[in-house]
């Protein structure tokens, strides 16, 4: 009879990857298809101006299109009548265009912000569930370490390693410490 073990084979994991990065990979990129499928079809739509007007194409289309513009209007294209030879409406035009151009820009930076925020809040959960956990094994190594009579060189620090870290106190004392006050 087959050993269970056998019968099963773990999927491949790509080199120093480990199961459960893999499985944070995963879940992370999972997250964020949900997010782009719930968002709005204003952040959508915000989301595309903004990656096309960052884009090397948007700028080559500017650069034809004003290149154009400027060339007729100066008159070195021959043939072609002027339409704004003062500039007013291709100045008026570019500033329209600006206008809305960061409008979607603020559209997305807040969103992003918001995004930011949420990952900064998990951050520091994590590190403040990273930082409980390892306070509970100084805790559990010192107590062994007494138990079997083992002195360490750390052992004068074993306390304060083994008290929890308060973060709001954290935050207060950064507050307090900052010279802008903020």
């Amino acid at each position: 009879m087959l050993a269970r073990d056998s019968l099963t084979v773990p999927p491949p994991q790509p080199a120093g990857m480990s199961p459960v990065l893999s499985r944070n990979i995963a879940s992370l990129a999972e997250r964020r298809r949900r997010a782009a499928a719930t968002a709005s079809l204003a952040d959508r739509l915000s989301d595309r101006i903004t990656a096309f007007a960052g884009s090397m194409v948007f700028v080559a289309l500017h650069a034809v299109v004003f290149g154009t513009w400027v060339l007729v209007n100066v008159g070195w294209i021959p043939g072609v009548p002027r339409w704004d030879e003062t500039f007013v409406i291709l100045g008026t035009t570019a500033s329209v265009e600006a206008i809305f151009l960061s409008t979607f820009v603020l559209i997305s930076q807040n969103r992003m912000t918001v995004e930011g925020r949420e990952r900064a809040d998990l951050d520091l959960q994590i590190s403040l569930l990273a930082e409980h956990e390892i306070t509970r094994l100084v805790a559990m190594t010192a107590a062994i370490a007494q138990r079997l009579e083992i002195a360490t060189e750390a052992d004068g620090e074993v306390a304060e390693l083994a008290r929890d870290v308060a973060p709001e106190a954290v935050l207060d004392e950064l507050a307090a410490r900052d010279p802008a006050g903020g």
